[in-house]
């Protein structure tokens, strides 16, 4: 392998490099906006979902109700008596808190997914700014070239033109309402053919 080889890998992972340094200054930023009870119910939520917690879980219930069942044969007051309605409201109350963490661990996660949504979009756009500004100084370098035959590409000149993106989305939810559309009838025409099969019968 030659220097300039070299040279190149050398550049790659510079670059690469940069690019991990990106997304942990983006991941530490994030990060660092948790507050501590956020940061507490985050950590108490990773725990609550790992299999060991399903075990003890049911461990305890069936330890719990177990105890209360044999607790007259070995004489001793009955803690919580069938039905079990201190068992009842003992794993109502953990169901009740348990959905409230998730949801506020989920809550915070999906604004980072929408702002790295926001960040791929605007990545996305600006990339396709360049392309398009490179496809025309290509063109224009084609139509200078005196050695190069002059001729119009219509497709290039379309892809020189940035995309619109407000126009683009319309045209995504005109597609979907005419998805949309085209379904619901298909539905309809479903039901006429079964109404009619069952008007023969």
């Amino acid at each position: 392998m030659g220097p300039r080889a070299r040279d190149d890998d050398t550049d790659l992972a510079g670059h690469v490099h940069q690019n991990v340094e990106n997304i942990g200054v983006l991941v530490s930023r994030a990060e660092r906006d948790i507050t501590r009870h956020q940061r507490a119910i985050e950590r108490f939520t990773r725990l609550l979902g790992r299999p060991r917690t399903l075990y003890v879980v049911v461990g305890l219930v069936v330890a719990w109700i177990a105890f209360n069942l044999e607790a007259p044969r070995l004489g001793i007051a009955r803690l919580d008596d069938p039905p079990f309605s201190w068992l009842q409201g003992v794993v109502s109350l953990g169901a009740l808190l348990m959905t409230i963490m998730v949801l506020t661990s989920q809550n915070r996660q999906l604004q980072v997914a929408q702002q790295r949504a926001h960040l791929d979009l605007q990545v996305n756009l600006l990339a396709e700014q360049k392309v398009a500004k490179v496809i025309a100084l290509l063109e224009e370098l084609r139509r200078d070239l005196p050695n190069v035959v002059n001729r119009r590409d219509s497709v290039a000149e379309k892809m020189q033109e940035p995309v619109d993106p407000a126009a683009m989305a319309s045209a995504i939810e005109q597609s979907l309402n005419k998805a949309e559309t085209h379904e619901a009838s298909d539905d309809d025409d479903d039901d006429e053919e079964e109404e009619d099969d069952n008007d023969k019968k």
